[in-house]
């Protein structure tokens, strides 16, 4: 069967060593990223292609929009309010606090306008990461002893949710109740290992279907609803980390990428490593509500 193959361009030369967790902000028109590891936040408003930025004190992974037009920022200790129109940042609230080892990474919001994110050890120590859904402002523990807990998306009915632990190679299916809530447990869905990279973020279009970035292997594939590849996005540095739609019409597909841990060979191979790519892929996103925290 052969592939429908798209090429991703350069959109933002943010050169991030660890460039992740893109959300789209309708309300503003804003699409959102992290650079982890340099303690930064990102922007990119689309219609214009004005870009800004903002220093922070502590590692980010998510700034997920909430619904008085903000972002609920996750970072490796707390959960704090950015308020866009000026720049101010309050903590409201701790995550994983009293375990200086672990960070924050994936997340997305989910059907219900409640948000999954998860952690894992700053080293990416074996078994030392959770998944977690935060709830009207309540953070419960759904899975433990996860690794690098990535790939959080969900179908665009709500019946459904997907992960995986990045070092096992298979994304996890998990059903849903009527609320959000995950049924018995996960199954596995798609075995990836076979692709040459490790499964990443992902995100839903509006079929259904799955795009999962592939650490390592400069690519973002489609997955049909059976979990068999049937597209893929190349790009021009090995290092994608997590594919969103943006713009008005969510017809466009952005993918974070990142520099860490290449050499000074490799960065000399692919210059652009750590930007913000885009993809035209003929297919739109699914329109994602706002987290509520109440």
């Amino acid at each position: 069967m052969s592939l429908a193959t798209f090429q991703a361009e350069l959109a933002v030369e943010s050169r991030c060593t660890l460039g992740e967790g893109p959300q789209w902000h309708a309300a503003g028109g804003r699409l959102y990223w992290c650079e982890i590891l340099g303690r930064r936040l990102h922007w990119l408003e689309v219609a214009s292609g004005a870009t800004g930025h903002r220093e922070l004190d502590h590692r980010v992974s998510l700034a997920a929009p909430l619904e008085d037009g903000g972002a609920l920022l996750v970072g490796e200790d707390r959960l704090s309010r950015f308020d866009p129109a000026t720049g101010a940042l309050e903590r409201v609230g701790d995550f994983e606090a009293d375990d200086p080892l672990t960070r924050s990474n994936d997340g997305r919001v989910d059907r219900h306008g409640s948000l999954w994110l998860s952690s894992m050890g700053q080293a990416a120590e074996p078994g030392a990461g959770s998944l977690y859904r935060l709830h009207r402002g309540e953070l419960v523990k759904l899975r433990s002893g996860l690794t690098i807990p990535n790939a959080i998306c969900f179908s665009p009915g709500g019946e459904f949710a997907w992960f995986t632990d990045t070092p096992t190679g298979v994304v996890m299916r998990w059903a849903l109740d009527h609320q959000g809530w995950p049924v018995g447990d996960p199954a596995p869905w798609a075995d990836l290992s076979a692709q040459g990279g490790g499964p990443d973020g992902a995100v839903v279009d509006a079929e259904g279907h799955l795009w999962l970035a592939l650490w390592g292997a400069s690519r973002v594939v489609r997955l049909d609803q059976d979990g068999r590849v049937v597209g893929e996005v190349r790009l021009p540095v090995s290092q994608p980390s997590c594919p969103v739609f943006s713009g008005s019409r969510l017809e466009r597909l952005y993918i974070t990428s990142a520099r860490e841990g290449l050499s000074p060979a490799a960065l000399a191979r692919e210059p652009h490593a750590g930007g913000l790519f885009m993809a035209e892929v003929g297919v739109r996103g699914v329109a994602e509500p706002p987290l509520r925290l109440r």
